[in-house]
């Protein structure tokens, strides 16, 4: 077994942290890569998630017909944005469609907004329906570690409006649990905590075998995991009150 640490600041980084209007982002070094088939737009995207992407574009041929929008936004783009439109939109769109300076997700880089190619593209509200290319990708997505953040139907959990073209980056098995259970990441860091490290874990079945995922809850300044290390493993933080366990079995 393998003695791993996790510091209280750690609870603000990983693949999971939950960014919304209660829990906001607290900045950090992020490793960013340009995403797309046009590099000079600039739209950057987390490296890791921007190779999966990638592969998942790649499988479905999705970039001939797919753009990236809008990717990692630093907090100065996000405070112009938002001021932008409260001045064209109102406070009312606003708040619905664009997050709170240094609470929204495109400050971490794991989050990008997706529109079909089209000589004129809605930078707020991208068309991406749901059917042809736009559709087979979500129907992909979750394989790869991606959710559709802001369903409809889920207004009053994530208190943003339903946004078709907004995709998460969760990892796996992550995205498919959250997929098949029909759960956005506020109710997914809420069900892992049924699945306390120590005890039972939940049990997730994956092409790649059996995934357990445990909630561990910070105690202090430094909490401490004993981990079977002849197995992979990932551990993040959820940006609330503890760190989530994924383990290889």
């Amino acid at each position: 077994m393998k003695r791993v640490l996790r510091k209280q600041e750690e609870v603000h980084t990983g693949d999971l942290i939950l960014v919304n209007r209660e829990y906001g982002y607290r900045e950090q070094e992020t490793r960013l890569a340009a995403v797309g088939r046009d590099k000079n737009a600039e739209i950057l995207f987390d490296y890791r998630a921007g190779i999966l992407l990638n592969r998942l574009m790649a499988e479905i041929n999705g970039w001939e017909q797919i753009v990236p929008v809008s990717g990692w936004r630093s907090l100065q783009e996000q405070k112009q944005i938002w001021a932008d439109s409260l001045a064209e939109n109102g406070s009312e769109f606003t708040l619905k469609y664009v997050a709170v300076p240094g609470h929204s997700e495109h400050q971490t880089g794991l989050a990008i907004d997706l529109g079909l190619k089209q000589a004129e593209i809605d930078f707020i509200r991208p068309d991406f329906p749901y059917e042809g290319i736009c559709q087979t990708f979500r129907e992909k997505a979750a394989a790869y570690g991606f959710v559709e953040r802001y369903p409809a139907g889920r207004e009053l959990v994530t208190r943003i409006g339903h946004e078709p073209w907004h995709f998460r980056y969760v990892g796996v098995p992550h995205a498919a649990i959250m997929t098949e259970k029909g759960l956005v990441l506020e109710e997914y860091i809420a069900f892992l905590r049924d699945y306390p490290y120590g005890n039972k874990p939940y049990m997730a079945q994956t092409p790649c075998g059996e995934i357990a995922v445990s909630f561990v809850k910070a105690e202090g300044a430094v909490t401490e995991l004993k981990i079977d290390d002849t197995h992979p493993y990932a551990i993040s933080g959820n940006n609330v009150d503890g760190f989530i366990l994924t383990e290889w079995r």
